[in-house]
């Protein structure tokens, strides 16, 4: 069996502490994030940057159809939490080779044709 020195004990357990309290403050006060933190927040700023991208797009494609003033006439009569919904099913979104416009983006879309 090994001797440690009397001192060893009281060290190992300093040390322990020392990086409990080190990954406490640095996981709750200092910023520090797991992998999968770091990815939810991504696909966050992902979402939010497409959203200001594409609703714009969206927007001036929904003032060029030909029937923009039909469109417009019925966006107007249709509830705001459903406007979304008419957005999509219009298409005016979707990127020629993209996918469909998100729920998020056809919101900004609604908005920016009818302001609050």
């Amino acid at each position: 069996m090994i001797q440690w020195p009397a001192q060893t004990e009281p060290v190992i357990w300093g040390a322990v502490a020392g990086a409990v309290i080190l990954s406490v403050v640095g996981f709750s006060f200092s910023g520090w994030q797991t992998a999968s933190q770091s990815q939810a927040m991504a696909s966050v700023k992902v979402a939010t940057a497409l959203t200001s991208a594409l609703a714009p797009v969206c927007a001036l494609a929904f003032k060029q159809d030909s029937k923009f003033t039909a469109n417009m006439v019925e966006l107007k009569k249709t509830d705001e939490w459903s406007r979304s919904n008419l957005i999509e099913k219009g298409g005016w979104g979707k990127v020629q080779g993209g996918q469909d416009l998100s729920p998020e983006a056809a919101r900004a879309c609604a908005l920016i044709l009818i302001p609050a």
